[in-house]
Formats: C-alpha cells, structure tokens, sequence
C-alpha cells in the first residue's frame, strides 16, 4: 500500500500553492514563496479565516513553518471558503494587494 497523497500543490499564485489533503477539500496545505519569503523573513505567518464575502469568522495567526521550497502550514476548513494573508517577523504584510487569498470549496 502506498503511502504517497494522490494530491498534488497547485500552481503558483503570487508566490501561493494549495495542496487539498482530503478528498472533500476540508484539509488544505498551504505553501507561501512569495514576497515576505523573498526579502528573506525570518517567520511567517498566516492569517486567515472562513467565511464568504468580507467576513472572516473567527480569524486566526498559524505560525508556518520553513521548507526548502518556502513556508507551509497544514489548516482544516470549515465551511465552503477561506480567507487567508501573510506577515513575517517585521510586521511586513502579503495580502495579494488587499485582494487576500481565497480557497473555495465548490
């Protein structure tokens, strides 16, 4: 029995890739080589949060952690959208030009 997901990371978004880890989506990877990561941050994190439109309920830091190919963090969804920004360590923000990230169940 293999071991390996089927899955595989989308394509870079901005320096953003999606990995879903679940079959129905609710268990998502996310990889983070964008700006912050090009200055050379020192820690990143993630904000986010779910919820459709400009609401972000119940908003959250994830501390990320450093991979040879950026920084990743494993989230569990609730609901059918995600919402979701970085800062590093200087309070420098990567918010895809106030646009966010969003990764939509459909």
């Amino acid at each position: 029995m293999s071991t390996l997901s089927p899955f595989t990371f989308s394509s870079p978004i901005q320096g953003v890739q999606v990995k879903p880890l679940t079959q129905d989506g609710k268990e998502i990877r996310i990889r983070y080589s964008g700006i912050l990561n090009q200055k050379g941050a020192r820690q990143v994190w993630m904000h986010a949060g779910n919820g459709e439109g400009g609401d972000w309920e119940e908003p959250k830091d994830y501390l990320m952690e450093k991979t040879n190919d950026g920084w990743e963090q494993t989230v569990d969804i609730k609901g059918k959208q995600f919402n979701f920004c970085f800062r590093d360590d200087a309070h420098n923000w990567d918010n895809n030009n106030g646009a966010n990230w969003i990764y939509r169940i459909t």
